[in-house]
């Protein structure tokens, strides 16, 4: 293999994982996570039963975690769109 082969082997190689980096970042997948569950727990939030409001002492908890779960999973979601994974960039020959 010559230099240039070396070279463009490893510049494809630094690019693959610059991609697989933008794909598995933490914050994608716990933002995502995060929106999933507090739609679930929002929706079963909405209309609570009797005996749930009795066990919270009034408080309607589903209603309110989901929420903040909704509320966190935008947050992270919003941080991954404003500061997105850095480019790494390959010096060209």
């Amino acid at each position: 293999m010559s230099e240039h082969d070396v070279q463009r082997e490893v510049s494809e190689l630094q690019a693959k994982s610059a991609t697989a980096a933008r794909i598995f970042d933490l914050r994608r997948i716990i933002g995502g996570l995060f929106v999933l569950y507090g739609i679930i727990v929002t929706i079963a939030g909405i209309n609570p039963s009797d005996s749930s409001l009795d066990k919270s002492e009034g408080i309607n908890i589903n209603l309110w975690t989901g929420l903040g779960m909704l509320i966190l999973g935008i947050f992270f979601l919003l941080w991954l769109k404003l500061k997105p994974v850095a480019r790494v960039e390959t010096p060209e020959e």
